[in-house]
């Protein structure tokens, strides 16, 4: 759905002044396509369009040769270059090289896969370069950011991207990372169906509550998110707005476009074999082909029943063609079936509700125009459910944007509340202290943020320490076969120095605090920890507070008196295990006194999939800067070489016009031409000799020196077509001015006459006038001579000194013309009699800009006239 008509619903009203306008670019990053979208103030809210005008983008990037390609460009060389062709890079995002989805890669790819210093996963270019998934995908983002910039005329930094909801802090790290080295801002990472979730509420109200299911069957996966839509007013602002909360999610990750596309394409391998006796799995480039040729495929059977696939020259010369049916292709997926609905029973059972709680299932994501997936989701919520009202390809990335926007903080969008869950649970654990020297220590363990927790909110952890520890933060369950479920660690450092200032500070029991954040993008991490302890207060005041505050217990009574419970499950959040250490989940609350708390320090490492570091980071940016400058050169240099091969044909075809009217015929001369045509014939023979070895400066200095050759004919013309109407601007300064001394000196001898003042002087009107007769002069004597000056001859007046000697005469007529008129100043009469005479009596003028007195005021009071109005002058004659 095309969403220009939603300026009557979003209004993008910067709240900051139009020099500090910023610009927000959301990028929805799919496994086969990127979509992209631009919140700028004065551009209208919609799909970023590519260099081709396409409103999405083939997540794709390669090489030819030397020549990096993105988008529909790269996808087209897998066939020819199927070593320097990558894509689905999504599937490797974080991805432990001994995993699960590595392997799998290497059968629906043709790239060459390696492992990376941080055990992750690089693909490498037939010419032995490497680059990293983060860096490749960085490229992508880096395009889309130029794109942008291109569209807003101004640089774009931040961004908001979609991620899946199952994507762990691993992949979300390394989407994080490549968006820096990419250039860019991380604004925020927002779940992809809560993007289309936003999407849907752009335009719509709910007067009751009302559940919906995302269905988003996608290249990689398969997600289904369950949301709550209501409609309520603020009662602090009495704004109303939309509240959206995710209440369940479900996933698929190895379920989606992708899988169908390698078992069409085993299909189509089958059939080679069968028919040519020979194995196309050796073939790279064969492969690649058969890969492009089974995605064409697909989309054909998604509307027929049958498909012809052909394809020229797959390997060995062999040409390939066979018939593909939709019910042999779907014969091929039969085990899957099941899998494409069970996303939707699982967010169900995740948030707590039945299908007759949900309003409707909104489909989305390219994989749902396929049949069968269609089908499955009928037969599982009923046809009365699915609803088609969200653009399938477009939804996420608008609801990207208009999220981003919000967050931004510069614009002013219509009141969208956004909840969202994670769909992992997060637990931590530690060592609890040793209670002898030679006793082991125990880990315990406690379920921070269980699955189905909000997005945004904060845990503390209180621990009765005396010594330094390290908190272990994990997924309890791996997220995907094949990756860890250490996430980090976090040592919290100076306890026991802390402790121990509390202690002789008074403080009874003192105890370390951490905090613990889930953010926004779904990032977890220790980000606040102290030593806390209450101290005892003598004075009267303490004493008294002390009497009356005595019926409540502190938190670290709460804790203290659990010691000696027995230890429950080590999953609990309120787990016991050791006397030593005994933490409690419980909220944020109020900074203590600073007098008993002691901050501590934090230090975070990561052990198992780490993310990368500020120096690999600053290193990744520079191999990507060496690219953008090294294609910024080529750009230049074949910009310069287009240019002057252009320039050549032009001159030759001047010279080479039989037409002897033509102006560069008329205003050159044959000398010149012939010097021109040879030094035209040497630039064609070095063009075509070393045009492709060049350096640009060359490219220019050859250009140069035949325009050196070319700029007096041209200027001989320019003259000749300018000439006119600078002459004729001449003749009217001269003509004007004349006007104007002619009605000065009049109006002079008049005003002198009745003994008026004047605005000019008999001086000034003659100096005017000698300006006037010089000009007039020189005019006379240089048109005259430049009358009998030939087209091809140099001019002997040059129309900027004609313009140049105007302007003279301009200015000092204009000085003179704008001149307001002198104030008549009458001087007031004195009077001799006892009483005085009225001064503005009948048939007697008073003077402007004096002042008069009134006779019903004191002698001392007077009355003051109004200024004379400014005589009004023209700016132009």
């Amino acid at each position: 759905m095309r969403l220009l008509h939603c300026w009557s619903f979003l209004s993008l009203v910067a709240l900051i002044p139009q020099a500090t306008y910023a610009s927000v670019l959301a990028i929805d990053y799919g496994n086969d396509w990127i979509k992209a979208s631009l919140m700028k103030p004065g551009i209208p809210f919609d799909v970023l369009l590519n260099k081709d005008s396409k409103r999405k983008i083939q997540s794709v990037v390669a090489w030819k040769k030397n020549d990096r390609l993105f988008g529909s460009d790269a996808f087209n060389l897998a066939a020819r270059f199927p070593s320097d062709s990558f894509q689905s890079v999504k599937l490797l995002d974080a991805a432990p090289f001994d995993s699960e989805v590595v392997q799998y890669y290497t059968k629906i790819s043709t790239a060459t896969v390696v492992e990376t210093p941080r055990k992750t996963v690089a693909l490498k270019q037939s010419d032995g370069t490497e680059w990293s998934a983060e860096e490749l995908i960085a490229m992508q983002f880096a395009y889309v950011k130029q794109l942008a910039e291109t569209l807003a005329e101004e640089k774009v930094r931040d961004v908001i991207v979609t991620v899946p909801p199952y994507y762990s802090q691993f992949e979300r790290d390394a989407i994080a990372d490549a968006i820096e080295i990419a250039g860019l801002r991380t604004l925020a990472l927002i779940n992809d169906g809560t993007a289309v979730a936003i999407n849907y509420a752009m335009t719509r109200t709910f007067s009751v509550p009302e559940y919906h299911i995302i269905y988003d069957a996608g290249a990689s996966s398969i997600r289904a998110t369950v949301v709550s839509f209501t409609t309520a007013t603020d009662p602090k602002t009495s704004i109303s707005g939309t509240h959206l909360a995710v209440t369940g999610v479900g996933y698929d990750r190895t379920t989606g476009g992708v899988e169908l596309d390698r078992r069409l394409r085993d299909i189509l391998i089958e059939a080679f074999n069968a028919k040519h006796k020979k194995d196309v799995r050796q073939d790279k480039r064969g492969m690649a082909k058969l890969w492009k040729e089974s995605q064409r495929v697909k989309a054909i059977l998604s509307a027929n029943n049958d498909a012809t696939a052909t394809v020229e020259s797959v390997a060995w010369d062999l040409d390939f063609r066979t018939k593909v049916s939709r019910s042999s292709f779907e014969d091929a997926c039969e085990d899957l079936k099941p899998r494409y609905a069970q996303p939707i029973h699982d967010a169900l059972k995740n948030a707590g509700l039945t299908l007759d709680n949900i309003t409707s299932v909104i489909l989305t994501g390219g994989s749902t125009r396929t049949p069968m997936v269609q089908n499955a989701v009928r037969a599982a919520v009923g046809d009365d459910k699915i609803a088609l009202n969200v653009n399938a390809d477009e939804a996420a990335v608008l609801g990207a944007a208009l999220h981003g926007a919000s967050l931004s903080r510069q614009f002013k969008t219509k009141n969208i509340k956004v909840t969202d869950i994670i769909a992992h649970d997060i637990q931590a654990s530690y060592f609890a202290a040793a209670t002898t020297s030679n006793s082991r220590p125990r880990s315990i363990t406690t379920l921070i943020f269980p699955a189905g927790s909000k997005v945004g909110t904060k845990k503390t952890l209180t621990f009765k320490r005396k010594e330094d520890f390290a908190i272990y933060l994990d997924y309890k369950n791996s997220v995907a076969p094949g990756f860890p479920t250490r996430m980090l660690e976090a040592e919290l450092i100076g306890v026991t120095e802390a402790i121990g200032n509390l202690t002789e500070r008074g403080a009874t029991d003192p105890v370390v605090k951490a905090t613990l954040t889930l953010s926004e993008s779904g990032f977890v991490s220790v980000t606040d920890a102290i030593a806390f302890g209450e101290i005892k207060d003598d004075s009267i005041t303490g004493k008294l507070k002390g009497l009356f505050g005595k019926g409540s217990s502190s938190s670290e009574e709460a804790t203290e008196s659990a010691e000696n419970t027995p230890p429950r499950d080590t999953d609990t959040t309120s787990s016991t295990s050791s006397a030593n250490a005994t933490p409690s989940a419980e909220p944020e609350k109020k900074a203590a006194p600073v007098e008993n708390t002691i901050p501590l320090n934090i230090s975070i490492s990561f052990t198992t999939i780490p993310p990368m570091t500020v120096d690999e980071k600053k290193i990744a940016r520079g191999r990507l800067r060496a690219i953008d400058a090294e294609e910024a050169a080529k750009y230049r240099k074949e910009e310069a070489r287009n240019t002057f091969e252009s320039y050549l044909y032009r001159l030759r075809d001047l010279l080479d016009d039989d037409n002897n009217d033509t102006p560069f015929k008329k205003c050159s001369q044959e000398s010149e031409r012939k010097e021109i045509a040879e030094k035209l014939d040497d630039s064609f023979q070095w063009l075509f000799d070393r045009g492709d070895l060049t350096e640009t400066s060359q490219l220019l200095d050859k250009r140069i020196a035949l325009e050196t050759l070319e700029r007096p004919i041209v200027h001989r013309y320019q003259e000749i077509e300018a000439f006119p109407q600078a002459l004729n601007n001449s003749q009217m300064w001269n003509w004007s001015t004349r006007l104007f001394l002619t009605e000065a000196r009049q109006n002079l001898t008049a005003e002198a006459t009745a003994d008026l003042p004047s605005k000019w002087t008999k001086e000034e009107l003659d100096a005017l006038e000698k300006t006037l007769k010089e000009h007039e002069t020189w005019l006379a004597t240089w048109v005259e001579k430049q009358k009998s000056v030939k087209p091809n001859e140099d001019p002997v007046i040059e129309t900027t000194e004609m313009k140049a000697r105007a302007k003279v005469l301009e200015t000092h007529l204009q000085k003179l013309w704008k001149r307001k008129v002198p104030k008549v100043k009458k001087v007031k009469p004195t009077s001799t009699s006892a009483e005085p005479e009225p001064t503005n009596g009948a048939g007697e003028e008073q003077a402007e800009g004096e002042s008069i007195e009134d006779p019903s005021a004191g002698e001392d009071k007077q009355v003051p006239l109004k200024e004379p109005e400014e005589e009004k002058t023209h700016d132009e004659l």
